[in-house]
C-alpha cells in the first residue's frame, strides 16, 4: 500500500469519523414565565432572549409554565439545578405571594438569587367603555353605590394585578369581585369586551388601547405621572392619597447559583440592557430600566419583601 494510498485511507477515516461524532452542543438557558402567552412577563422576556444568548454563547428559549398565580413555574425553578440554566422572570407578584398564600412549595426570598434587575412599570386602574364614568372619582362612587355588585379581572390569584386592585379597593373604600384569569391579555380582553368592571393592568397591557374606545384608562398607580402615559393623573392625584403600586421585573436563579455564575450573567445582562435597541424595546412597554449589579439587586428584593407584607396586609388578601 502506497503514501498517497495510506493518506486517502486516513482522510476517509477522519471525514467518517467527524460524521459520526454529534457537534458539540450548545448551552441552553431557559427563562421560566410562570404567567401564560402575552403576559407582561412573557412580552419583557422576549425583548432581549436573543441578545442575552449572543452575550453568553447560548440558546437563550423563553418557557411559560403558566398556572396557580404565578407560583407552578416559580417552583420549577426553586427545585432546579443551581446551573444557570434556568431562570425565572419575576416580578412584584413574586414577593406578594409569599405574604398571601398559607402554603407555597418555596421561600420567596430564601430560595432565590437576583441575578440582573430589568426594569420597573407602574400599573394603570382601567374601566371598560360601556362603564358610565370618566374619572376615578366617577368610578369609586359607582363602586361605593353598588358595593360588590362589580367584577375585576386580573392575571390570577396572587398576581400583581390582583393585588395592585385589591389594594386600591381597601384604600378606596370600595368592593368589588374577583374574576381571576390565566394572564393580564385575558384579564384585559375581558374589560375590553365589558364582562368585567375594572382591571389593574400594567402599562405594557393598556398602551395598545390608549386610542380605543373600549377601555377607559382612569388613573396610574405611580407616585409620579407615568412619562409613558402623561396625560393620566396618578392615583393619589385622583383622589386616594397614600396609594402607590408599582413593579419591579428582574431574573432569579436557584439560592445555590455560584457566586461566580450570577456575576457573569449579570455582567452579560448589563450588556444587553446598554443596547440602545433593547432599551428601545424596553421603552414601548413602558419598563424604566435602570444598571443595578446583582447585590444591588438582592437588596432591593429583601426591602421588597418588607413592602410586599405591607401591601398584603391592607388588602385583606389572602389564598389558603
Amino acid at each position: 500500500m502506497n503514501i498517497q494510498r495510506l493518506s486517502r485511507l486516513a482522510l476517509a477515516l477522519a471525514l467518517a469519523l467527524a460524521a459520526s461524532t454529534p457537534a458539540l452542543a450548545q448551552r441552553v438557558i431557559r427563562i421560566v414565565v410562570p404567567f401564560g402567552p402575552g403576559a407582561v412577563q412573557d412580552t419583557i422576556a422576549r425583548t432581549f432572549n436573543n441578545e442575552l444568548g449572543q452575550a453568553l454563547n447560548a440558546s437563550v428559549i423563553v418557557e411559560n409554565r403558566a398556572g396557580a398565580g404565578g407560583t407552578i413555574g416559580t417552583a420549577l425553578v426553586a427545585k432546579a439545578a443551581p446551573d444557570g440554566n434556568t431562570l425565572v422572570l419575576a416580578a412584584a407578584s413574586h414577593m406578594l405571594a409569599g405574604h398571601m398564600y398559607a402554603k407555597l412549595p418555596y421561600d420567596p426570598l430564601k430560595d432565590f438569587v437576583g441575578v440582573s434587575y430589568l426594569g420597573n412599570s407602574g400599573y394603570v386602574i382601567a374601566a371598560p367603555g360601556n362603564l358610565a364614568v370618566n374619572n376615578l372619582a366617577d368610578y369609586i362612587k359607582l363602586l361605593k353605590s353598588r358595593p360588590g355588585e362589580y367584577n375585576y379581572a386580573s392575571a390570577g390569584n396572587g398576581s400583581a394585578t390582583h393585588l395592585g386592585m385589591a389594594s386600591f379597593l381597601a384604600k378606596a373604600g370600595a368592593q368589588m369581585q374577583h374574576i381571576p384569569m390565566k394572564s393580564t391579555g385575558d384579564a384585559v380582553n375581558e374589560t375590553l369586551a365589558g364582562r368585567v368592571q375594572g382591571v389593574v393592568p400594567a402599562v405594557i397591557g393598556v398602551v395598545p388601547f390608549r386610542q380605543d374606545a373600549r377601555i377607559k384608562l382612569l388613573a396610574y398607580t405611580g407616585t409620579q405621572r407615568s412619562r409613558f402615559l402623561p396625560e393620566l393623573p396618578t392615583v393619589a392625584e385622583a383622589g386616594v392619597p397614600g396609594y402607590k403600586f408599582d413593579s419591579w421585573f428582574g431574573l432569579l436563579a436557584p439560592a445555590a447559583m455560584p457566586k461566580a455564575e450570577v456575576e457573569r450573567m449579570n455582567a452579560a445582562m448589563l450588556k444587553v440592557l446598554a443596547d440602545p435597541a433593547v432599551q428601545q424595546r424596553f421603552a414601548n412597554l413602558g419598563v424604566e430600566t435602570m444598571p443595578m449589579s446583582s447585590d444591588e439587586f438582592n437588596k432591593l428584593l429583601r426591602a421588597d419583601w418588607d413592602t410586599a407584607a405591607t401591601i398584603v396586609k391592607a388588602s385583606g388578601a389572602k389564598i389558603e
